[in-house]
């Protein structure tokens, strides 16, 4: 489903293994197990010291690898959507509702459910046309069939009452543990 998480577990996993066997090459060459290179053999040929621009060009490229690996690894961070204000107007008076306190009971109500270890519930989206984002992590055996329609007929209706909404788009991940059975309360 998450094809940039794939991705970027690939790319982890071939640049781990190019390291790892780099590094394993470069320790068997060391301690003689590898006789495709002189260990006392000098790492380039000549002992000039190369040219100045090279060193600014090994530096620079050093900068731009160092903020490109950078910016990959803020972008592994999980961002929610940011929580805003609503206000309601009506002839008595206003209500303003955070939406990150509309969607705490959901959480707290989706965390009930048989075989569901933890919750969280964010709303996004202005008040007349909200989005529900659900993250919901169950047992390993849990029917997760079960909860995502118990999730949709009993807390998702209760939410579009309370904001008096007629769409709720809803967005659901689902995460399993490694662990199984029942937790204590």
């Amino acid at each position: 489903m998450n094809r940039p998480a794939a991705l970027n577990r690939t790319l982890l996993a071939l640049i781990g293994l190019l390291l790892l066997a780099a590094g394993g090459f470069a320790v068997a060459t060391h301690f003689g197990r590898l006789h495709l290179l002189d260990p006392g053999a000098p790492l380039v040929p000549g002992a000039a010291p190369p040219p100045t621009w090279v060193f600014w060009v090994a530096i620079a490229v050093a900068v731009v690898l160092g903020l490109l690996c950078l910016r990959w690894l803020a972008a592994q961070a999980f961002r929610r959507p940011k929580s805003v204000a609503w206000r309601h107007e009506r002839e008595t008076g206003a209500t303003v509702l955070g939406s990150s306190t509309a969607a705490a009971p959901v959480a707290a109500d989706v965390e009930d459910y048989d075989g569901v270890r933890a919750a969280s519930a964010w709303l996004s989206g202005a008040r007349e046309a909200p989005e529900l984002f659900l993250l919901v992590t169950t047992d390993r055996d849990a029917d997760a069939t079960a909860i995502r329609q118990h999730i949709t007929e009993h807390a998702v209706p209760r939410l579009k009452q309370a904001l008096e909404v007629e769409e709720l788009p809803v967005r659901l991940e689902i995460r399993l543990t490694a662990k199984s059975g029942a937790r204590a309360r």
